[in-house]
C-alpha cells in the first residue's frame, strides 16, 4: 500500500536537555551543522514521501518560523498539540489533516533513511513498526517478534530479557485515529505505545527488523555523541574541503588556523590565525573564532563568539553565546546534575546555553550546565548548575 503523507511528532520540550531547551523545543537543537529535525525531514523527502504534517507544541512557533510551507518543495501542514498528553495524543491532533495511510515518526530522532523504507515497503495496510537492536532496551520501548509480527510490547521494561526496540517508527492505514479513541487513558495521557497495544488485542501488527544509525539525543552530551556520528559519516550540509573537513563557501578561514576533521564550519563564520578546530567540532551559521583558540569534540550553535586564546573541550554552546578570552573549559568526564539525578563521570566539560556570555579568564568545572541568557564575569570559577538569566560575580 503506496504511503504519501508522513506525520512527525514534534511537540515535546525536552526537559531533560534543560537549559537548551530554555527557548526553543528539542526538535531545534542542533544536530552537527542542522537542527535535528532538519535531519527528519531529509528522510521522508528521500523516501519519497510528498506530504509532510508536523504535529508542533512547546515553543512551536521557532519550528514554524525556520520551515515555513514547505521543506526542499514538500508542502507542510501544522497542527497543534495544546497539551503534552502523550505521543498517542499528539498523534491524534492530525485526524482532521490527512487522508489515508500515514508513516509516523517522532521529530526528534536522527535515523537513518533505510530504516524508513523498510518500513514502508513492508507496509500492506496491517500496521507496522520498525524493530531495531539496541545495547539497552531498558531505556526505551521494547518488542518481542516472531515471523516479522509483533508478539509483545513494553515500555521502558524492568527485566533486561530483551534486545529489541521499538523504534518509534510506524506504517498505519486510516484506521488508526479510531484505535486512538478506543484506546484508554492513562492519568489523562495517551503513549502511543498504547494505542500499538490495543491493535495488538484486537489483530495483527507487523514488526520490520532493520538497522542503521538512531540517535535519541535525551541528555546534552547525547547532542556531542550525535555530532560525532553524524561527522564520521559526512551527514552534514557543507561543501567536502578535503577528506573530512566541510567548510561553507562563505565562511573565511585563516591560512594559519588548523582544521582537524572531522569538522564542519558554517556559512559566514570567521576563524582567526592559529585558532586549532577539531577533531570533532560543528561550528554553526555566523560564527567568530578568535585568534589561538582550541575546540575540540565541541558543538557551536549559530552566532557564536569566542574571544582570542579560549580553550573549549567537550562543550555544547546554544545559539548567540559568547566566552571571552582565555576562558577555559577543560573537558569530561564530569558528573552533570539532570533534575534529580546525578550522572557520573559524563563526556561533558559545559553546556552553555543560549545568549550565555562568559567572561575573559573564566574556568569550569566539569559537567556545568550554564543557563540561558546569564552573564559570568571574568575571572570567576563556575561549577554545578547556574540558572537561566541571572549574573555572576567574583
Amino acid at each position: 500500500m503506496d504511503v504519501s503523507t508522513g506525520i512527525v511528532l514534534a511537540a515535546g520540550e525536552g526537559t531533560r536537555l534543560r537549559p537548551l531547551t530554555h527557548n526553543r523545543p528539542k526538535t531545534m537543537l542542533p544536530a552537527a551543522d542542522r537542527p535535528i529535525l532538519e535531519h527528519v525531514l531529509d528522510v521522508l523527502v528521500e523516501c519519497g514521501l510528498d506530504r509532510i504534517c508536523l504535529v508542533v507544541g512547546y515553543q512551536r512557533q521557532r519550528v514554524q518560523e525556520h520551515f515555513g510551507d514547505d521543506y526542499r518543495d514538500v508542502p507542510i501542514t501544522y497542527v497543534h498539540q495544546e497539551k503534552q498528553l502523550g505521543s498517542g495524543h499528539a498523534l491524534q491532533q492530525a485526524a482532521d489533516a490527512v487522508e489515508g495511510a500515514v508513516l509516523v515518526l517522532n521529530g526528534d530522532r536522527v535515523i537513518d533513511e533505510q530504516i524508513v523504507a523498510d518500513v514502508l515497503s513492508d507496509f500492506d495496510g496491517t500496521p507496522t513498526l520498525a524493530a531495531l537492536e539496541h545495547p539497552a532496551p531498558t531505556e526505551y520501548g521494547a518488542v518481542r517478534v516472531e515471523d516479522n509480527e509483533l508478539v509483545d510490547i513494553v515500555e521502558k521494561p524492568e527485566e533486561d530479557t530483551f534486545s529489541l526496540i521499538n523504534a518509534g517508527i510506524y506504517a498505519f492505514p486510516a484506521s488508526i485515529f479510531d484505535a486512538i479513541d478506543r484506546t484508554p487513558r492513562r492519568s489523562g495521557e495517551l503513549p502511543l505505545p498504547d494505542v500499538i497495544g490495543t491493535l495488538l488485542e484486537e489483530g495483527e501488527v507487523r514488526a520490520v527488523k532493520t538497522d542503521g544509525l538512531w540517535v535519541d539525543a535525551t541528555y546534552p552530551w547525547d547532542l556531542l555523541y550525535l555530532m560525532r556520528e553524524l561527522l564520521a559519516r559526512g551527514r552534514v550540509g557543507e561543501p567536502n574541503q578535503n577528506g573530512n573537513v566541510w567548510v561553507a563557501d562563505s565562511a573565511r578561514v585563516h591560512p594559519d588556523a588548523t582544521l582537524q576533521g572531522p569538522v564542519v564550519i558554517g556559512p559566514d563564520t570567521e576563524i582567526a590565525a592559529s585558532a586549532v578546530i577539531g577533531p570533532n567540532v560543528a561550528v554553526g551559521r555566523n560564527a567568530t573564532i578568535g585568534a589561538n583558540v582550541t575546540l575540540r569534540n565541541t558543538l557551536l550553535d549559530t552566532d557564536c563568539r569566542i574571544e582570542p586564546g579560549a580553550t573549549v573541550l567537550d562543550c555544547v554552546a546554544g545559539q548567540s553565546v559568547s566566552i571571552g578570552a582565555g576562558t577555559v573549559v577543560p573537558g569530561g568526564p564530569g558528573d552533570v546534575r539532570v533534575g534529580d539525578t546525578v550522572f557520573e563521570d559524563q563526556g561533558l566539560g559545559a553546556v552553555l546555553a543560549d545568549r550565555a556570555t562568559v567572561g575573559s579568564s573564566i574556568s569550569f568545572d566539569a559537567g556545568t550546565l550554564v543557563g540561558a541568557a546569564t552573564r559570568i564575569h571574568d575571572g570567576v570559577h563556575v561549577s554545578g548548575t547556574v540558572d537561566n538569566d541571572v549574573e555572576v560575580v567574583r
